[in-house]
Parts: C-alpha cells; sequence; structure tokens
C-alpha cells in the first residue's frame, strides 16, 4: 500500500504544481497583453507629461539664455515671483478667482437644480442655463468684451444700468448746450449761465440756448412758443435756438424751434434763490412775482454729462466683471452635476422631514445640502483645479490698459514666456508654482475619491 501511495501521491503533486504553473504563464500573459495596451499611453504621457514637467523644473534654475544658473543659486527665478510687482498682482487675482468664481458658480448651480425640480419648465431652463458650456472661452470673451463695453449704446450691462439708474435719479441734462454772445445769458461761473439783465414780471423772459444736436433732444420736446404775458408772475421760454437747415433768427421762436423740457430755471436775488421753476416739455416755464427784479440763472446741473454707468473693464472692476463671465459660462455646468446628484437622494428622507414639521428652507439647509455633499465637493473641486488655469477669459475681455491688474497666473506665464521681454526662466517657475497650487487641489480630491470607493 505504500508503495501504491506513492507513485499517486507524486502524481498528485505534479498535477498541483502544473496548475500552478499554467496559472502563473496565463497571469504573464495578461500582464503582456496590459503592457502592451498601456504601452502607447506610457509614451504618450511621458513625452506630454511627466517630461514637460520635468524640463520646466529644470528650466526653472536658468536664467533668461539658459546657459547659466539664475541668481541666489539657481532660486533667482523664484525670488523674482515673490518681488515683482506684476507676478504679486497675479497671485493674488488668482487666490480671488479660486475663492469666489467656484463658490458662486456652485452656489447658483446649487439654486437652479433645487427650484428647477418644481417647475414644469426646469428641462427648458436648464437648457438654456447649460447652453452657454457650449461656447468657447474665446467666443465667450468677445461676447462680453461687448457687454462690459462703456458706452450705454454698445454695452449691455451699462445700457441696464443706466435704465435703472435713470429711473430713480434725474436724467441727464444737455452737457453741450451754451448761449451765444448775442444772447441775453451769460456765463457764470461753475458751468452755470446767468441773464445779463434783471427780469420783470409781466414782461417774457427768453433763454435761448445752442449745442444740443437734434438727435440728442429729449422724447418729450415739442416746439416752443411764446407764453402769454401775466403781471403777477415772471414767465418765459428755454428752447433750442436753432432752424434745421437754416433760415431761423437769434433771440426769436421759430415755428421749427423746439423747447428744451426739464431745463431748470433759478430766480436769484442777492445771491441766494428765491424761486426755482422747470421748463415744460414746450419749453414754457413760470415764476412766482417773487422772481420779478431777479437775474435768472440756469444752474451747472443743466449741463453735466449724462450717466454712463460704471466702467466694468476699469482697474477697480476688472476682476469681479470677468469672474462673473466665467460664473455665466459654469453655473450650468455645476446645474446638471447638482441635478444629477439631486435626483439619486432618497426622497423618503425628505418626505420625513416635512412630516416631522421641518419648513421648505430647513429640508434644503438640514437635509438637502448635506446629503448632496460628496457631488458638491466634486463640483467645487472641479471648478477650483479649472480656475487655477484660467487664460482665455482674462487675455480677451481685459483692455491692454488694465491688463496687469486683471493678470493671473497662467497669463503670466504666457507674457513671461512669450512676451516682449521673454524670460523663459521666469516662465518655467511660474508654471512650477501653478502646478505646486493645482497639487494640493489633487490630493484632496483624489482622497475623497477613495472614501467614496470605500464606502
Amino acid at each position: 500500500m505504500a508503495g501504491s501511495d506513492t507513485p499517486a501521491g507524486r502524481g498528485g503533486t505534479s498535477h498541483v504544481h502544473g496548475t500552478g504553473g499554467t496559472r502563473r504563464k496565463a497571469a504573464g500573459s495578461r500582464t503582456g497583453v496590459a503592457a502592451v495596451f498601456l504601452l502607447p499611453a506610457l509614451v504618450l504621457l511621458g513625452a506630454l507629461v511627466v517630461y514637460p514637467i520635468a524640463f520646466s523644473v529644470y528650466r526653472s534654475f536658468f536664467d533668461a539664455s539658459g546657459d547659466s544658473l539664475a541668481g541666489s543659486g539657481g532660486f533667482g527665478n523664484y525670488v523674482e515671483i515673490f518681488t515683482d510687482d506684476s507676478i504679486l498682482t497675479a497671485v493674488k487675482n488668482n487666490m480671488i478667482w479660486v475663492v469666489l468664481a467656484p463658490t458662486v458658480a456652485t452656489a447658483l448651480g446649487l439654486v437652479f437644480a433645487v427650484l428647477t425640480e418644481r417647475v414644469r419648465w426646469g428641462t427648458a431652463f436648464k437648457l438654456v442655463v447649460f447652453m452657454p458650456m457650449a461656447i468657447s472661452m474665446l467666443a465667450a470673451g468677445i461676447i462680453f468684451r461687448l457687454v462690459y463695453e462703456q458706452d450705454p449704446e454698445r454695452g449691455v450691462a451699462n445700457a441696464v444700468w443706466v435704465g435703472v439708474h435713470d429711473t430713480f435719479s434725474e436724467s441727464a441734462g444737455y452737457p453741450k448746450a451754451r448761449p451765444l454772445p448775442v444772447h441775453p445769458l451769460e456765463a457764470s461761473g461753475g458751468g452755470a449761465f446767468t441773464t445779463k439783465e434783471p427780469v420783470r414780471a409781466g414782461t417774457p423772459v427768453k433763454l435761448p440756448l445752442v449745442g444740443v444736436a437734434p438727435a440728442d433732444m429729449p422724447s418729450d420736446a415739442r416746439p416752443a412758443k411764446t407764453p402769454a404775458a401775466s403781471p403777477d408772475q415772471v414767465t418765459g421760454t428755454a428752447w433750442l435756438d436753432f432752424t434745421r437747415g437754416g433760415g431761423g433768427k437769434p433771440n426769436t421762436v421759430d415755428a421749427q424751434e423746439r423747447g428744451l423740457p426739464g431745463l431748470t430755471v433759478e430766480a436769484v436775488k442777492d445771491g441766494r434763490v428765491v424761486a426755482t421753476a422747470t421748463a415744460g416739455g414746450d419749453g414754457v416755464f413760470t415764476l412766482p412775482a417773487s422772481a420779478d427784479g431777479a437775474l435768472l440763472r440756469l444752474p451747472a446741473a443743466n449741463f453735466r454729462e449724462p450717466y454712463n454707468g460704471v466702467d466694468w473693464l476699469g482697474p477697480s472692476f476688472v476682476t469681479p466683471a470677468i469672474i462673473g463671465s466665467y460664473v455665466w459660462m459654469w453655473a450650468g455646468f455645476a446645474m446638471v452635476l447638482i441635478a444629477a446628484g439631486l435626483a439619486a437622494l432618497p426622497r423618503e428622507l425628505l418626505e420625513a422631514a416635512r412630516v416631522d414639521g421641518a419648513n421648505e428652507w430647513q429640508v434644503f439647509r438640514r437635509v438637502t445640502v448635506p446629503l448632496l455633499a460628496p457631488v458638491l465637493a466634486v463640483v467645487l473641486v472641479t471648478l477650483m483645479i479649472n480656475v487655477l488655469k484660467i487664460f482665455d477669459l482674462v487675455f480677451i475681455i481685459a483692455p491692454g490698459s488694465v491688463q496687469d491688474d486683471a493678470n493671473v497666473l497662467a497669463l503670466q506665464l504666457y507674457q513671461s514666456s512669450f512676451g516682449a521681454d521673454a524670460d523663459l526662466g521666469v516662465g518655467s517657475a511660474i508654471s512650477v508654482l501653478l502646478l505646486l497650487l493645482v497639487i494640493p487641489v489633487m490630493v484632496v480630491n483624489i482622497r475623497r475619491i477613495r472614501k467614496e470607493a470605500r464606502r
């Protein structure tokens, strides 16, 4: 029996070894196949990612020529990053971008995603909000460069802003209006005009002006007329003493000449205003008897420049304005991702909170937002990485005069590397700085992904 067991034992051992070898060969074969398929990707990764990063780090220690080390033992380029005013401005603006743009875009995406669940036309709204994602950064930059134009007749933002402003405040006057030497008015300092002689009740006063283009006349301006004389009042006409095509007479209200509605007229005695009136659409104004013997003054407020809105692309507002264009593009991206996460939420938890007496704000704040926290983190981190590389919008929207004020690291990298005073050493150092800024965000994102995978 022992002799018969030995061959069987040997045969069994041989069979097991043969199976293990087969498995090892199969595993090795699969590894080889995987390596063959991964090799092109690894070559491309090395050529397009690893090598450029390594070379940028190496190049950042050399001067503009690349032949010798930069100052401070090779760290001169990094010293310049933290001492050059333009680069420091870029770093500061990048911090503003990283904090403001992702937060606002994510918050708007959350609000849009939650509210569109409650309306019948929610899908159409989502489509409209998401549409800017189909536009390139270059095209969006051109669009918003026009939107932020200073001239309200061209820039949509200022057209709206001026419209709102003029609704709640006095409209613009007649900035280029002035009297001629033959007119009964003369400059009295500070941009105002005063009659050369005191006025009298019962004698209509003429206040002619020129210098207002017919196209700039208010829409409520009507043909001017001379008012009837009143012994107890000072009456008069303020009008544009200009007849299109010629033929009019100075200091005479001609048939084709129109009044100056809204013009303020003050009666001044002994240096103080005793009465005030405003001209109507036909230019006629009326002052009480207390104006008898006074000089009539057209205050400087009549001739101020019209309100032209906000200088969106000026030094103070250029960065927030560009961030606004970015939010316009990426709020739809945030909304779509958050809406997908919202659709996966367990509805019974929301209904249970409502049954327990929570109002909609409490349900949103204490139930919806905590459950959406992983999705919100994905959106926020993705946008943070994206804004660290922002370049196109700043380059296109910011005018050359304020580009230094709107500067960001990616734009500074381009200018330092390929601008008029190109220095590839400084440009490489900025690229390394950008990489170092992105790495912590990526580490947080990777940890979050692994944490989600373990659940």
